[in-house]
């Protein structure tokens, strides 16, 4: 009981789930991450994209109130990674049920997990943030994607297995900690909201952004990948990884692997 109104009064006073990264972010994150899966299964995602956003927007309710709960302590619960594992167990059924298109969604919706995890606004800071903090930080992100290359967060490996997951969200959980004061200190000074447009890429919280999108992007294709290997999906197409420069970013639904040099 104390656990579920701990959650109702987060939901009221943080960020919700589903309003955090704006979405036209958390499309260019999709698509970014496809570029490192096989060509089958980045094309067939990139079919179902529409669809994809409106599965991450309607997230299931009580895995968006655990993880409301779960990422400013810092620490992901029992509970909350058994739903989870109902969550990609469910897609891994229904793609091997031959229920492709439904599995593909669910499948692409799962986004939310990593994409939540990697954001340090959602962390939050002691005593809370200032009031246009996080408005200014997603503001800041928004303006400079297409400035931004991503690069392979290399200490996310991009092929782990379902069963390993839960311990590849930790780490994208501990390594976003750290960097919410960063994005205070920057954007909060002497008693002010600092606007985002006097920021560029020598800022600290510029690279935040830079750093956590990266992160984003590579946890998002491992816990896709991990989930449609379970599922025994194909991966014989499988490209090389490497850097997505800012000019990529202008492709939509089944775009494949454009062949540039690897990942540094």
């Amino acid at each position: 009981m104390r656990r579920a109104l701990l959650s109702t009064v987060l939901l009221l006073v943080l960020p919700s789930m589903a309003g955090a990264w704006p979405e036209e972010t958390m499309t260019a994150l999709g698509r970014d991450a496809r570029r490192l899966l096989p060509r089958s299964l980045a094309k067939l995602l990139g079919e179902r994209e529409g669809q994809i956003r409106q599965e991450f927007r309607r997230f299931p309710p009580d895995i968006a109130r655990a993880l409301a709960v779960d990422i400013p302590a810092g620490r992901l619960q029992p509970e909350t990674l058994a739903a989870l594992d109902y969550e990609t167990r469910r897609v891994v059924d229904l793609l091997r049920e031959g229920r492709v298109s439904e599995g593909l969604v669910r499948l692409g919706g799962l986004l939310r997990v990593p994409a939540d995890l990697a954001d340090p606004i959602l962390v939050g800071v002691p005593g809370g943030w200032p009031v246009g903090v996080p408005r200014e930080y997603y503001a800041l992100l928004d303006a400079n994607l297409d400035k931004m290359p991503v690069v392979l967060d290399k200490a996310t490996p991009l092929r782990v297995t379902r069963a390993e997951l839960p311990a590849l969200w930790q780490s994208l959980l501990d390594r976003s900690r750290p960097q919410a004061p960063v994005i205070r200190a920057e954007l909060f000074r002497e008693g002010r909201l600092v606007d985002h447009r006097r920021l560029d890429y020598r800022s600290p919280a510029w690279a935040v952004a830079s750093i956590s999108y990266s992160r984003a992007v590579t946890a998002v294709a491992a816990t896709w990948l991990a989930v449609w290997d379970e599922a025994r999906g194909d991966t014989t197409s499988l490209g090389r990884t490497r850097e997505v420069s800012p000019r990529d970013r202008g492709v939509t639904g089944g775009d494949q692997n454009p062949r540039e040099p690897e990942a540094r």
